[in-house]
């Protein structure tokens, strides 16, 4: 099985979808993969993310459309806005078009992740409207199955489930990914590598 090359690609206004990608990757790498983390252009005006209060120090670089071909999956992170992907990923998708004329991405391993401020804030609706951009691109949509048992616990709230990892923010956003959520995050991330190094191999 060759090492695949991952891209987990995400937009986060206040850092909570950033906190998911991270774990996404760490998963990525215990899988024995080569992640690599990186951000969709932002469009929002610097003094308006300024008076948003939004998190200005992200990990990664800006990623571009064309970078997408470079890789053997893609696991895509964005905040639910109305039961849909953010205006930014939208944006990036929306540019996608060259790719989708190749075949770029055809056959290759896609994977999404988000978060909302409430437990019934849209999260499935964003998953999975998301991966229909996948299905378009010709990608293997690839979801968190029940062998993630900690989708499975009622003790707590939390996010995540068989569409992909998720987080619940609280409707002031203080609430940070649980340890429940994260470690569904760092699960998605393995089996998203494992079926790329497959697919690939």
């Amino acid at each position: 099985m060759s090492e695949p090359r991952v891209l987990v690609l995400y937009y986060s206004m206040y850092g909570h979808v950033e906190t998911l990608a991270k774990a996404v990757v760490e998963g990525v790498a215990e899988a024995g993969g080569a992640p690599t983390i990186g951000r969709v252009p932002e469009l929002m005006p610097a003094e308006m993310l300024e008076k948003s209060g939004a998190k200005t120090e992200l990990a990664g670089d800006v990623i571009e459309p064309e970078a997408l071909a470079g890789f053997d999956a893609l696991v895509v992170g964005t905040p639910t806005r109305f039961g849909n992907m953010c205006a930014q990923m939208r944006n990036f998708f929306d540019r996608c078009g060259p790719l989708w004329q190749k075949g770029a991405l055809e056959g290759k391993p896609g994977s999404v992740f988000t978060s909302s401020n409430t437990q019934h804030g849209g999260q499935e609706t964003t998953i999975i409207s998301t991966q229909i951009t996948l299905l378009h691109l010709g990608m293997v949509v690839v979801g968190l199955p029940y062998g993630y048992q900690g989708m499975m616990s009622v003790d707590e709230v939390a996010g995540c489930s068989p569409y992909g990892a998720s987080t619940i923010a609280g409707p002031d956003g203080k609430r940070r990914p649980s340890p429940l959520e994260l470690q569904g995050a760092r699960f998605q991330g393995r089996r998203v590598t494992k079926i790329a190094g497959r697919l690939s191999g």
